[in-house]
């Protein structure tokens, strides 16, 4: 895999790189812009949420989320990984040694773990049940979480995003695809790919790559290519 070497070796020649370096140092950053100049409001519900210390908590009432299973989760925002780090640590050696947790030294896996690009803010209750689930559709119905309309197949392990995520989510699996040389299924990729062209970037989503670009150290190609036609 030539692509993660290239990145380390970029990592070690440019050490002032904005990039965070760490998973609970990426969250700090994506807190600070969802707390300041990006609008606050989750992936895959569009519920609003605000700082209350330094917790995020979400107004369920306001966009209409009913909880599920887990109310202590669903009143707090998490963040997301979009590829999860269960799909991307798959692909890495320290991964198969033993789990997440034998990955904390290896630094490509921590730069895919940190990056910005990846990282959305979400509802902690459909971030635990999408948990590994691969994002798709199959025309279900969504009827788990009140007027949210995420719908997750346990038995299936699979996730059917609204429509109003499946652009960024498509895109930020692309650009961690091509960044990490991760692989993707023939169908996943052809999915993402529509996903990417159907549903184009708007200016919020515009306004978060510029942020999220100045402190990634470089863009989403995926992004820019439609914020910067």
């Amino acid at each position: 895999m030539l692509r993660p070497l290239l990145f380390l070796l970029a990592l070690v020649a440019a050490p002032a790189l904005s990039a965070p370096t760490s998973f609970s140092q990426a969250k700090r950053l994506m807190f600070e812009l969802y707390t300041g100049p990006l609008a606050a409001t989750s992936l895959y519900c569009g519920c609003p949420f605000e700082a209350q210390g330094r917790k995020l908590v979400p107004d369920l009432n306001q966009c209409g989320y009913q909880v599920r299973k887990q109310p202590v989760r669903a009143n707090r925002i998490e963040w997301e990984h979009v590829v999860p780090a269960w799909q991307f640590g798959h692909q890495r050696q320290c991964w198969q040694n033993g789990g997440r947790s034998q990955c904390a030294k290896d630094p490509v896996f921590r730069a895919m773990e940190a990056d910005l690009h990846n990282l959305y803010p979400a509802i902690g209750e459909v971030n635990g049940d999408r948990s590994n689930y691969r994002l798709t559709v199959w025309g279900g119905e969504p009827n788990q979480y009140g007027q949210c309309q995420m719908l997750v197949d346990f038995k299936g392990r699979r996730a059917q995003p609204p429509m109003a995520a499946r652009g960024p989510v498509a895109r930020a699996t692309l650009y961690m695809a091509g960044q990490y040389d991760l692989r993707l299924s023939e169908s996943q990729e052809k999915l993402m790919h529509s996903w990417h062209t159907m549903y184009p970037a708007d200016e919020a989503e515009c306004q978060r790559h510029r942020l999220v670009s100045q402190r990634q150290g470089h863009d989403n190609p995926f992004t820019a290519e439609q914020c910067n036609p």
